[in-house]
């Protein structure tokens, strides 16, 4: 990366105070894809190390890859969160993500239901949606009891949050 580019450590630390997603990029389809998972371990010693398991979740694409994670969180016997990335929800997904230890499911937008946020509700795991950036779906959203929603405009989401709010 240039040196222009922060590590992880320093994002979190110029993060500091906020609940972060962690997301693990190890695509099968790019050219440094790792399928030995290093990546997962490289990041959950990392954070690990800084020992502020409440402020992370960890997400990727590749299921194998926060299986991984879970299985370092386990193995060290903490509770750090972990979510798996998607753009097509497959019917099996509460089955899949409890079978596993994942505590949320990170679908697209685009293709969420309200039938998903409430088989996920059901079963305990949170439904954090990417990128919406169109208030009346956040609005929509919201309704369905989204537990949070990605946005390239965080100013949008606030308003729409915060006149949700302000309704009797």
């Amino acid at each position: 990366l240039p040196s222009s580019v922060p590590g992880l450590g320093a994002a979190l630390d110029a993060c500091a105070g906020m609940w972060v997603n962690v997301e693990i990029k190890n695509d099968p389809t790019e050219a440094d894809f790792d399928p030995t998972d290093a990546i997962a371990d490289q990041t959950m010693e990392l954070l690990i190390a800084r020992d502020e398991h409440e402020r992370w979740v960890i997400s990727s694409f590749r299921i194998e890859t926060i299986d991984r994670c879970r299985a370092i969180a386990d193995a060290a016997e903490l509770p750090i969160r972990t979510a798996w990335l998607t753009g097509v929800v497959p019917t099996d997904v509460v089955e899949l993500l409890t079978s596993k230890g994942h505590v949320a499911l990170h679908p697209w937008v685009k293709l969420l239901g309200r039938d998903v946020v409430d088989a996920c509700h059901a079963a305990g795991i949170e439904v954090n949606t990417w990128t919406c950036d169109d208030p009346e779906r956040m609005a929509e959203l919201l309704d369905w009891g989204i537990d949070g929603i990605c946005t390239n405009v965080p100013d949008v989401a606030l308003s729409v949050i915060a006149a949700r709010a302000s309704e009797p």
